[in-house]
């Protein structure tokens, strides 16, 4: 904006003789305080980065990101099909919880900074790093010969992979006022969608035709596209102030945030699942991510002057119950992404046969993001919406639960993945919205980043509960059904650590592997149904907020 634009849009906004006296509800912030138009720095915090753009602009810049967006859901249902495979190529059936957690504690430890990043340094700066960390990640692990670089690919994926789809969002929010914020999240969550559904079919395919090294590979020069695209086509300017960029970096607070996400994420991944809860590495993390956290709270609240996170947000009842909306769902729907092609191949269907199965799940996402993007448009309401879309997603999970077996037909668990989607891809846009609304406009992209930062906790915890829940009880029935026998203690080893053991088991022993494995589902299950009854009430403490039909609220 210019110079002249931004004296003309203060003067304004400043009052006059014919002003009223109160301010009316548009004027206040998220906070119930005043906004005040007109007051130093405050006023040009709150003024749009940008003109609203035509149809045609936004369409041209969000393309351009949504690119990047394709990738890194094609990327999380590739990894989710492949997860097997290569574990089994590694001889080690727990690197299946790693290679979905090590992608994800990336994603949470980055994205929370990619909001207050991208703010002083800039959304395209930000979407070229993230751009090519991506393709170097993926890089990595096409060419790993050894379980740790195969982590280290996931983790320098996940840091490139978390700021494509979390930068694409501040970008939207950046050019497109609040009313028709969800419909165009709607249009953003069908390339989500669309990389989602493709993700798990590709994934199989490439892995049964040319291994599953190539999926990795053949997304290298597709990221290097995005990057191009990102450099030609986004031109969003950042807000400058009399303080260099580097000063503005809230160093400490970055710090203690991402040592309080990895330590926590490092804890729960290892309990149960790679050593007993009671080893030093539990022991140690979870402590000092605690710890961390305390110093993190005090360092955004007391010394930071653009905290990563303003943990005074957390204190509105809308942001608080939002982001708890996000971390509940997105645990429960993780648990039900990672393990729903575990339970397609336990029951003898192929990586491709199974991948295709997670098709109803991008379906159902992108059709309940643009479903409420529509009717939000049109009510500018987002409660009672969120409420409904919570309840299809608890249906979806008890459905789940409830029927899920070894003779379970074909088409029923098409129809509960679809419920599935379609809840969890509207909670995402109403929460998304009741946040940015609650806060002021300066606020938009901290609020979201932290939004994610819940979401990508809960993608990692909901992989490491269902992981620790799955491993457990299915050791558990194994030993109850074949302790006894001679060399249990190798045959039900190779069972936990590889799903094709199924195919060489002794004489006697597939019908109770079988309903072993079945029973250790189900508990994974139930667990995805409490987590979210969970979210759902959780929801219903959100209030009501305006959603403006331009950029400047007003």
């Amino acid at each position: 904006m210019s110079t002249t634009e931004d004296e003309e849009h203060q003067a304004s906004s400043e009052p006059t003789e014919q002003s009223p006296l109160l301010p009316d509800r548009d004027q206040l912030a998220g906070d119930g305080t005043i906004s005040r138009q007109g007051e130093g720095n405050d006023d040009d915090d709150n003024i749009p980065l940008v003109e609203e753009p035509s149809t045609g602009q936004a369409v041209i810049t969000l393309g351009s990101i949504w690119v990047g967006v394709f990738l890194a859901a094609l990327d999380s249902t590739i990894i989710a099909t492949l997860s097997a495979p290569i574990s089994t190529t590694f001889n080690s059936f727990t690197l299946l919880s790693w290679l979905a957690s090590a992608y994800l504690i990336a994603n949470a430890a980055l994205q929370p900074l990619s909001g207050r990043l991208t703010d002083i340094f800039g959304r395209r700066t930000g979407l070229v790093f993230s751009n090519i960390f991506f393709a170097a990640g993926n890089l990595i692990c096409g060419l790993a010969k050894d379980e740790w670089v195969m982590i280290l690919g996931r983790v320098v994926a996940g840091m490139g992979g978390g700021g494509l789809t979390a930068i694409s969002t501040f970008v939207t929010t950046d050019i497109i006022p609040l009313r028709n914020r969800g419909l165009w999240q709607g249009f953003g969550n069908i390339c989500f969608g669309l990389g989602m559904g493709l993700g798990g079919v590709f994934g199989g395919w490439i892995n049964d035709v040319w291994g599953w090294r190539n999926a990795f590979l053949i997304q290298v020069p597709l990221t290097v596209l995005s990057c191009v695209l990102v450099i030609l086509m986004v031109k969003i300017p950042v807000r400058e102030k009399n303080i260099s960029r580097i000063r503005r970096v809230d160093f400490l607070g970055a710090v203690t945030l991402v040592l309080t996400l990895v330590l926590l994420l490092l804890g729960l991944n290892s309990g149960g699942n790679i050593v007993p809860w009671t080893h030093p590495l539990v022991l140690v993390s979870l402590p000092l991510s605690g710890a961390f956290l305390l110093v993190f709270i005090f360092v955004e609240a007391r010394i930071a002057s653009e905290p990563v996170i303003p943990v005074r947000l957390l204190l509105d009842r809308t942001v608080l119950c939002g982001c708890l909306t996000n971390w509940f769902g997105t645990i429960s729907f993780f648990a039900l992404l990672y393990y729903g092609p575990i339970y397609f191949q336990v029951r003898g269907l192929s990586s491709t046969q199974a991948g295709a199965r997670l098709i109803p799940l991008s379906i159902g996402a992108a059709l309940g993001s643009l479903g409420v993007g529509i009717i939000t448009r049109i009510t500018g309401r987002y409660y009672i919406l969120t409420a409904v879309i919570e309840g299809i997603l608890v249906l979806a999970f008890a459905l789940v639960a409830g029927t899920f077996n070894i003779n379970t037909p074909a088409i029923p668990p098409l129809v509960y993945f679809l419920l599935a989607g379609t809840g969890y891809g509207g909670m995402l846009t109403t929460t998304l919205l009741g946040l940015i609304s609650a806060v002021d406009h300066k606020h938009q992209a901290v609020i979201t980043s932290a939004s994610y930062a819940f979401r990508s906790t809960g993608g990692t915890i909901g992989i490491t509960i269902a992981s620790a829940v799955f491993q457990n009880v299915l050791k558990d029935q194994l030993w109850q059904k074949f302790g006894s026998k001679k060399g249990a203690a190798n045959e039900i080893s190779r069972i936990r650590d590889s799903i094709d053991e199924i195919n060489h088991l002794p004489p006697g022993w597939k019908d109770g592997v079988l309903e072993s494995y079945m029973g250790a589902l189900r508990g994974v299950w139930l667990v995805t149904l409490g987590i979210g009854i969970l979210g759902l009430l959780v929801s219903l403490g959100m209030r009501e907020h305006v959603l403006h039909r331009n950029l400047a609220r007003k």
